[in-house]
């Protein structure tokens, strides 16, 4: 759970119990385990303000907390959280940023716990370790479980709506191994033996019990009619109490809709039907005829783009009969009116830890109605009087965001300068605070020490230079190792021309990097750069070696360009984009997840 919340997790508490109007689930086996490999296959929900976990826990009464958390946030597309709460319940949690949307597909996670360390996996592939005298505090036997509810911290899990419901979790296996150092056959260094694994057919009532609690700071109450099996998975469903079970009663209804530069954007409250909603004749716009509906990854959102198109004179968008995922449940007319884009002038400064200084913007959350704003995080002021060495702008650093998951910016697609701005105004000394930062699924910053970095009390920049943005939001990521990331202020300005300001130079390299997000659903992202200007082809291949779309075919100036690829109507598989200029050619490997 999220640290400083003051949670009673798992702990049945009768008092509240069939009381609430919203209604989730658990599993969790009748078996407690010491150490291990615990490991699943799952997909989560995409619905703001949820969680769908997969996690271990001492339930014992009158024992230390001890508990070790996969949690998966419905707010976030990218993003998997995990937290080892040890006695006192003290949290320590880290965010790993994914290569791709947790609740669109099934994807394997996982977690070694052993006597000094425990280690979370991402399939497969080991992404986050923890050591030190705490974790040797994890002692006592815990049980499995997975669980999906409603926290009631906003700030954490994002705003809650109930029109997002119903909202499915699925766990198609969940497996042990106990902790046999030097005698085992599987995880890291063959230190594990597998003792059963559980591909949920059916509910074995000799491993598994359904939960039937609550606990405060939860909206909803555990129900065993919501762990439901079906074509050979576990789902965990979240629901309103008048419509329990995996089952769907009501068509989609809006979340919001947003007149950007291009055309307009609307988020469903849940995923819907491709046929009907890329049917142009199910919206209306007055004077404004729409041209195409593009249904985009996440089944959730389409884009229109529009005749006529006027941002200021738009208002609303009346759509009718769209159906949602089960194809079944239809919404027959909905009215939404529309955000309006609210476009930010460059350079754009954001003071991350306070309010309004100054030419910097004050922070805030982030939604659908802003134009930047943080997901996560508690700001903390230092004293004005504080001294900040090696800054004009000393105001900025003596007020912090710590605990950040991720910062987004609305800006038109294009290539961008970052610049980062910390100081270290808590710790004396290094090793107390470290932690990643990504931009734009890249990595800027690599078990990062600041006080090492700087000093105490010291000004810290970091620029970034063109950053490519390809979907309108330019996104800052933020992971723990040991404390919380903190981020005082950030300013982003335009790179001139799509050049990189650092020396003003063209790139001196022909390079084609790996696509992003890979693997991918439908579409990612493939960027490349070009030292001289010349005819140039950017073409996809199957393994078969036939071309199945031609990205790029003509003549580039010098610089650095990116162009999505969308795999929408083909099949899954592995796929090949190939950069040719001249003689030179470079290949990289794409995986296509449907």
């Amino acid at each position: 759970m999220k640290k400083n919340l003051i949670l009673l997790l798992c702990i049945p508490i009768t008092l509240f119990a069939q009381t609430k109007i919203y209604k989730g689930a658990e599993y969790r086996t009748i078996t407690a385990y010491k150490y291990g490999r615990f490991e699943v296959r799952m997909k989560s929900m995409a619905r703001e303000g949820t969680l769908a976990s997969f996690f271990t826990y001492n339930d014992s009464s009158g024992t230390p907390w001890n508990e070790i958390d996969i949690e998966i946030l419905g707010r976030y597309t990218d993003d998997v959280q995990f937290n080892p709460i040890t006695p006192g319940q003290v949290s320590h949690v880290s965010h790993y940023q994914t290569s791709f949307d947790p609740s669109l597909d099934f994807h394997t996670y996982a977690f070694e716990w052993t006597p000094t360390y425990v280690a979370w996996f991402v399939e497969g592939v080991e992404v986050h370790r923890q050591t030190g005298a705490y974790i040797e505090a994890l002692t006592y036997p815990q049980k499995i479980m997975m669980n999906v509810w409603i926290p009631q911290y906003p700030g954490w899990v994002g705003q809650w709506d109930e029109n997002v419901l119903p909202g499915f979790a699925y766990y198609d296996w969940v497996s042990y191994a106990s902790y046999t150092a030097g005698a085992g056959s599987v995880g890291t260094g063959n230190n594990f033996t597998p003792h059963w694994k559980d591909d949920f057919n059916s509910w074995d009532q000799s491993r598994w019990t359904k939960s039937t609690h609550t606990w405060n700071g939860n909206a909803c109450d555990l129900l065993p009619d919501n762990a439901v099996f079906s074509d050979g998975k576990l789902v965990l469903c979240l629901t309103k109490e008048t419509a329990t079970g995996f089952v769907d009663y009501t068509g989609p209804s809006i979340s919001y809709g947003r007149a950007e530069v291009d055309g307009v954007r609307i988020r469903f409250t849940e995923e819907v039907d491709p046929a009907s909603v890329e049917d142009t004749s199910h919206y209306i716009i007055t004077g404004m005829p729409v041209l195409t509906a593009a249904l985009q990854p996440d089944s959730q959102t389409v884009f229109l783009t529009v005749a006529n198109y006027d941002t200021a004179a738009i208002k609303n968008v009346v759509m009718v009969n769209i159906k949602d995922r089960f194809a079944k449940n239809v919404s027959l007319v909905k009215n939404v009116t529309l955000i309006k884009s609210k476009p930010l002038s460059f350079p754009m400064k954001i003071n991350c830890g306070g309010d309004m200084v100054g030419n910097y913007f004050g922070d805030q959350e982030w939604n659908a109605s802003v134009e930047y704003g943080r997901m996560d995080g508690a700001k903390k002021a230092y004293s004005s009087s504080l001294p900040i060495a090696g800054t004009s702008e000393p105001e900025i650093y003596r007020a912090e965001l710590s605990g950040v998951a991720e910062y987004n910016v609305r800006v038109p697609n294009g290539s961008y300068d970052v610049t980062l701005m910390m100081a270290e105004n808590n710790f004396t000394s290094a090793g107390k605070r470290i932690f990643d930062v990504s931009i734009e699924g890249k990595s800027v910053l690599q078990k990062f020490d600041l006080f090492a970095a700087a000093g105490a009390n010291t000004a810290y920049e970091k620029k970034v230079t063109n950053v490519l943005v390809s979907d309108g939001i330019l996104e800052i990521h933020f992971s723990a190792w040991i404390d919380q990331p903190i981020i005082n202020g950030i300013i982003v300005s335009k790179s001139p021309s799509g050049i990189a300001q650092q020396n003003t130079v063209l790139p001196k390299d022909f390079e084609l990097f790996q696509n992003f997000p890979n693997p991918f659903n439908p579409a990612t992202v493939i960027s490349y750069q070009l030292p001289i200007a010349n005819k140039v082809t950017l073409k996809v291949y199957d393994v078969l070696g036939k071309e199945v779309a031609s990205l790029v075919n003509g003549v580039k100036e010098a610089g650095y360009y990116s162009v999505t690829f969308n795999a929408a109507k083909l099949p899954s598989g592995i796929y090949f984009a190939r950069l040719q200029q001249g003689d030179k050619m470079q290949t990289k490997k794409m995986m296509l997840l449907k």
